[in-house]
């Protein structure tokens, strides 16, 4: 094992400080990375905080993890030492049900591990994430960075890209589609770009209208006010699809109204307490959809990679100093960030 430098939440109510932590060897297929950069994503927040039920202490979060591979065990075959590489939101998984042998390992029956406050079954306890200097992971649940895309803003792909683009696959976004994505944050922003990239007719629907020309410079084609009884009564069955990005609880059925019969509305945000109940009698009578999603498994976050290198989309990011991720937590409650933080983690020895 090696001693490793991190940040850690040691308590639901105490910040972030600097900790240090026990990183195992490369085994036989584990692939050793120094971490050059790391996302900061909602879901961190709230497991430091405590706010899921679960959270193991000390909590180092960070799933968006880039860097560079420094060594591999004696059977990798995917990655050697200097390969630019990531790792999203899980880091194993049962590889044997169902989900898993169709390579959702996301929807794994037993659960697949988290990159952070998962099950550590290497060295026990539990595994902490990217907010430290190196980690070691199975080989099959690291990612290769393509060429032309930054490090530093592909991050966040790593969770908000692959989140978005695993929907947006599935129920077939593309041209001659229409698409609403609802709220303009971290999963909203890559929600228009891969929309957009994709070929759909993109709409930006938000409460806010000072959004309306980012979300145009972001490849909106337009931007519906969700508060304006009026536009929302324009775009009644209009829309093919619906992204819902927004993790505060409100009235998605208001929003579904925007859908043509056979639509889907998919829900992606996780809002602290749940959602009022559909109206029944408006979906059998338009024949609709009501889903939710999370991330994609590794090959379709492999996917998502090379599509975004190959249509030039990286995440919207401002880099911070591994001290200022407190400050970065309160400003994210806030909503002020365009549109995800990125950890800069040369920064983490001087923390």
């Amino acid at each position: 094992m090696t001693t490793t430098r991190a940040f850690a939440a040691q308590s639901p109510t105490t910040p972030l400080g600097a900790h240090s932590i026990e990183r195992r060897e490369p085994g036989p297929h584990d692939v050793k990375i120094d971490i050059l950069f790391c996302g900061v994503c909602h879901s961190d927040l709230h497991t430091a905080r405590g706010e899921w039920e679960g959270t193991k202490y000390p909590c180092v979060p960070g799933h968006e993890i880039v860097g560079k591979v420094v060594a591999v065990g004696a059977h990798v075959t995917k990655f050697a030492a200097g390969d630019r590489v990531g790792v999203g939101c899980m880091v194993d998984s049962c590889r044997e049900c169902e989900s898993c042998k169709a390579g959702n390992e996301q929807y794994c029956y037993a659960g697949n591990v988290g990159t952070y406050n998962g099950k550590d079954t290497h060295l026990g306890g539990h595994t902490l994430g990217g907010y430290s200097a190196s980690i070691t992971v199975d080989e099959d649940f690291v990612l290769r960075i393509p060429d032309g895309l930054p490090l530093d803003a592909t991050a966040p792909l790593l969770c908000a890209g692959i989140t978005l683009y695993s929907p947006l696959m599935h129920w077939h976004a593309g041209s001659g589609k229409r698409v609403g994505i609802v709220g303009l944050g971290g999963l909203g922003h890559m929600g228009v770009k891969i929309a957009r990239a994709l070929g759909a007719h993109v709409t930006m629907i938000t409460t806010s209208p000072g959004k309306a020309k980012d979300a145009a410079k972001l490849g909106a084609h337009d931007v519906i006010i969700s508060t304006d009884t009026a536009q929302m009564k324009a775009a009644e069955k209009t829309f093919d699809l619906l992204m819902n990005t927004v993790s505060a609880t409100h009235d998605f059925n208001a929003i579904s109204r925007l859908l043509k019969v056979d639509g889907a509305h998919v829900l992606l945000g996780v809002p602290p307490t749940d959602f009022p109940p559909p109206v029944v009698g408006r979906m059998i009578g338009n024949r609709l959809t009501l889903a939710g999603s999370t991330i994609g498994g590794i090959r379709e976050t492999q996917e998502m990679l090379e599509f975004c290198a190959r249509h030039d989309i990286v995440s919207d990011i401002e880099m911070i100093r591994m001290d200022q991720i407190n400050e970065a937590y309160e400003r994210m409650l806030r909503g002020d960030v365009k549109y995800r933080f990125v950890i800069d983690m040369a920064t983490l020895k001087a923390a």
